[in-house]
């Protein structure tokens, strides 16, 4: 009796790792967002950057710093081999990913679990099944969960591409094969239009996510898009902290996010978590993670894919649930059990998150780097900014454009809109173009109000 005892504490240790120091292999708002999570919980931190972002506040919070490249994202965040040698030379014991770059790269975790890091997030095996939205396709259909026809394989030849196409039947969706945010992805009505969204759809995720294979499904007109937010832990248990409406988007990239869904009912929630949570048990998930669905006008729902890391809309949910999402994936990769269980989450108001990016909704959305002026962002009773913009810092044109996440928290759906519509007005950015007005439209657009949005809202906003 007393030696199985020594044995299960013995276990117990080796499970119960703790992090010391973690870089983070990401940088803007993220970054900073990560490193504040990491100060609370008494955890060093260590900043890499590129060359043109020697300047950027992650920087300057970091415990540490490191040069990993060139401004080139390929030379710099996505190069695994700097970022591993960084995290040895600083004597991290873990990294955090982020969101983008390699946060879903299976062969970037492997390295990482050779190497003996840390990696805060899902094992190598569980992305490399997940992150390709194929094999994450199989995984549900065997866990019971209901799934859009689709290829049965990654590809990366356009023959067979329209093969797969005319099998399923037009209108498809080109996806990249790892990856996610929109990039990698188009739609496609007809053979000739497959062939240009083909090539084009391949060589952004090349460029992205270093991958080119691709994956085809059948595109569901019109619908929602519903994501419930998971967290799992090394015992097997697991959690999912509610739905977000996440249909407000362009080119399959969100521009604003709420929860919970004006469309979910109680009974509809309950439904959809639970299968989430069958869904994540059925592969063994650990850490934080997203699964997503398409929500059709019949309240019919469909898994689209899983996400193996932390999302850019996160904060919604944290301000409805009262949960520290990036502290729980610290705390489950050191080897802690849920903080939570199930029947002990709880909805409280409703939360809504603008994305400020720079660039001109004028101009087709066309990014605007350059310098910051003038800067002053709103605050106030459940006001939230994410990001990492100061006056005087330099948007760069190398990466993606958003520049600050504005998350707005009220009782009602309507008080959130109220607040949201607010906050906006207060938000003042000089020096380059952003999208604070484009929002602010939304926020004011009638059909929004009223929740009555799908995927295609942007198309005909202001109609």
């Amino acid at each position: 009796m007393v030696k199985h005892a020594v044995i299960v504490n013995l276990n117990l240790y080796w499970v119960m790792k703790m992090i010391k120091k973690v870089l983070i292999a990401n940088r803007g708002e993220i970054a900073v967002r990560i490193i504040r999570a990491l100060r609370e919980l008494g955890i060093e931190s260590v900043a890499v950057y590129s060359t043109a972002d020697e300047k950027a506040l992650h920087t300057q919070l970091a415990d540490e710093a490191i040069c990993i490249g060139p401004p080139s994202a390929t030379d710099s965040y996505l190069n695994m081999e700097r970022i591993i040698s960084a995290t040895i030379t600083s004597s991290a014991d873990a990294i955090h990913p982020g969101f983008g770059f390699l946060s879903e790269n299976s062969g970037f975790v492997k390295l990482c679990e050779e190497c003996n890091i840390n990696f805060i997030g899902p094992s190598y095996n569980v992305i490399e099944n997940l992150g390709n939205k194929s094999n994450a396709k199989a995984t549900m259909i065997n866990a019971g969960v209901p799934v859009i026809s689709g290829s049965k394989e990654s590809i990366t030849n356009i023959n067979k591409g329209i093969l797969i196409a005319e099998e399923i039947g037009f209108p498809v969706i080109i996806k990249a094969a790892l990856g996610g945010g929109g990039k990698g992805m188009r739609i496609a009505r007809s053979q000739s239009e497959f062939k240009s969204s083909f090539d084009n759809a391949k060589k952004e995720a090349k460029q992205a996510f270093s991958d080119e294979r691709m994956y085809i499904e059948k595109y569901i007109e019109n619908p929602r898009h519903i994501e419930f937010q998971i967290l799992a832990d090394k015992y097997g248990n697991v959690v999912h902290l509610g739905e977000r409406e996440c249909s407000i988007q362009r080119n399959h990239q969100k521009l604003l996010e709420e929860a919970p869904s004006a469309a979910i009912s109680e009974e509809l929630r309950n439904k959809m978590g639970n299968i989430a949570r069958r869904a994540a048990e059925a592969c063994n998930y650990e850490n934080a993670g997203t699964i997503e669905f398409l929500l059709d006008k019949n309240n019919n729902f469909y898994f689209m894919e899983m996400n193996t890391r932390i999302q850019v809309e996160h904060p919604v949910t944290e301000a409805v649930t009262g949960i520290d999402i990036v502290k729980e994936q610290i705390k489950i990769a050191e080897g802690s059990k849920l903080s939570y269980t199930q029947d002990e989450i709880l909805i409280n108001g409703h939360a809504i998150e603008c994305r400020i990016n720079a660039e001109n909704p004028d101009n087709n959305f066309r990014p605007s780097p350059g310098k910051i002026e003038e800067l002053h962002m709103p605050g106030g009773n459940g006001i939230r900014i994410d990001s990492a913009i100061y006056q005087g810092s330099e948007i760069s044109p190398y990466y993606d454009s958003m520049v600050a996440k504005l998350i707005v928290h009220g009782k009602s759906r309507d008080e959130a809109i109220r607040k949201m519509d607010s906050a906006l007005g207060e938000f003042i950015l000089t020096g380059l173009i952003t999208n604070i007005g484009f929002q602010h439209k939304i926020i004011n657009d009638k059909r929004f109000i009223e929740g009555d949005i799908d995927i295609n809202f942007i198309n005909d906003i202001g109609e």
